[in-house]
């Protein structure tokens, strides 16, 4: 990606040249970690925001009341707040760090070799600083349409907050004319991500000692069958496709995450659970790929309930993320390639991984996922983010403030 980069963003080699860094570093020492609150986050930064003058807040609570997304509008100059502009959007929970060999805190970011390391510096706490840096800029030159800084919940597993912030604002009556989700892409300009469908596989045995496993119905035998057709139809997919080679992995993926079963090895296994999923482009279709498992499954069932009655195999549909794409061509992308000083005829990105673009997307906010660092970096031990990412994200935000300032 460097002969990408701009040539002012080079010229930044230190972190303390990067306007965001005391703002990367606060929200780097919350421990927003998606089991636990990200309240002390948010509440730090809607009372950082109101000190620049801000006033125009929403909040929008998970059941528990320990979680909450915030949805900030910085109004246009002439007070317009809910039709048009623009959306920039992140989310604020991160991954687990617990028996990760971390070489430093995890919560204090440091600097080392031309990087910060840091849990969520990104993915993607370092887009979020960098947005919160760029807010007195867009204040002090006034802005001709509005813009909105959307900051969620529980990204990490499973896109659950946005769903209610995008609920609220459609509700009042916002409707943004795009929105730019900062997901790490390496400054890339990606238009498209996957679809994912999470299932859970439950196969119903028979107990029984193990030295008379004629009488038994081994589940957890018969999900291990089960997963070794999953792995079947994922090197079908491989290898035949359909493709689309503009994604960073060009074909439908199917994966197995976890399996438990069993209570002593002396017992066949009374039950399994097979937790897996299906990540698919536009070219599959992911409930015809569930059904050639499903019908697998049932193939299976007369052999076990021969054995016993009431043994069979159940399957549970756990989450949905839709896919999304977005025209290369349409005004949004348009803006992030002049933002991010790159030419559109390098071409468009699309990736694997799910974001909450797609929840956007699908209730009609065009949107592109463009932000500093790379995913393969995220939920790593040791995850870093290099310090000339940061400074693109910057300059991305400086030249997005030429495009919605009055001034």
């Amino acid at each position: 990606m460097n002969a990408s980069i701009p040539t002012s963003v080079l010229q930044i080699s230190r972190a303390s040249d990067l306007m965001a860094l005391p703002l990367l570093e606060k929200w780097v020492s919350f421990a927003t970690v998606s089991r636990d609150s990200n309240l002390e986050l948010i509440d730090w930064t809607q009372a950082h925001l109101r000190e620049l003058g801000l006033g125009d807040f929403r909040r929008t609570y998970d059941d528990s009341g320990r979680k909450c997304n915030l949805w900030v509008t910085l109004p246009a100059r002439n007070g317009e707040t809910r039709v048009g502009g623009l959306v920039l959007s992140g989310h604020t929970d991160v991954v687990p760090v617990d028996g990760q060999p971390w070489d430093t805190e995890p919560f204090r970011m440091v600097e080392a070799g031309g990087r910060l390391v840091g849990r969520g510096v990104t993915d993607m706490k370092g887009f979020g600083a960098t947005v919160l840096a760029l807010v007195p800029q867009l204040l002090r030159r006034g802005l001709d349409r509005p813009v909105h800084l959307a900051f969620s919940y529980d990204e990490e597993v499973g896109c659950i907050g946005v769903r209610r912030l995008i609920a609220d604002i459609v509700e009042q009556g916002y409707r943004p004319a795009g929105c730019i989700v900062g997901e790490p892409t390496g400054m890339r300009v990606v238009i498209a991500h996957k679809g994912k469908h999470a299932y859970r596989t439950v196969v119903r045995g028979f107990e029984a000692h193990s030295s008379l496993t004629p009488l038994g119905v081994n589940a957890v035998e018969v999900a291990c069958e089960f997963v070794a057709h999953l792995k079947s139809m994922h090197r079908r997919l491989v290898a035949s496709g359909p493709f689309d080679t503009l994604y960073d992995v060009p074909h439908t993926t199917i994966h197995t995450g976890v399996i438990q079963g069993g209570t002593a090895l002396n017992i066949i296994p009374r039950q399994c659970e097979v937790t897996w999923e299906i990540r698919h482009h536009h070219l599959d279709t992911p409930d015809a790929l569930f059904e050639e498992a499903s019908a697998f499954a049932r193939a299976m069932e007369p052999a076990m309930q021969a054995v016993h009655a009431d043994s069979g195999i159940d399957h549970e549909l756990r989450s949905v993320l839709p896919g999304f794409a977005t025209a290369a061509d349409s005004e949004i992308a348009r803006l992030c390639f002049e933002c991010a000083e790159l030419d559109p005829a390098s071409g468009v990105g699309k990736v694997s991984f799910g974001t909450e673009a797609s929840l956007f997307h699908q209730v009609g906010i065009p949107t592109i996922v463009c932000g500093p660092g790379h995913i393969a970096q995220a939920h790593q031990p040791n995850e870093w983010i290099a310090i000339e990412q940061l400074a693109w994200c910057e300059r991305f935000m400086q030249r997005l403030a030429d495009r919605v300032c009055v001034a």
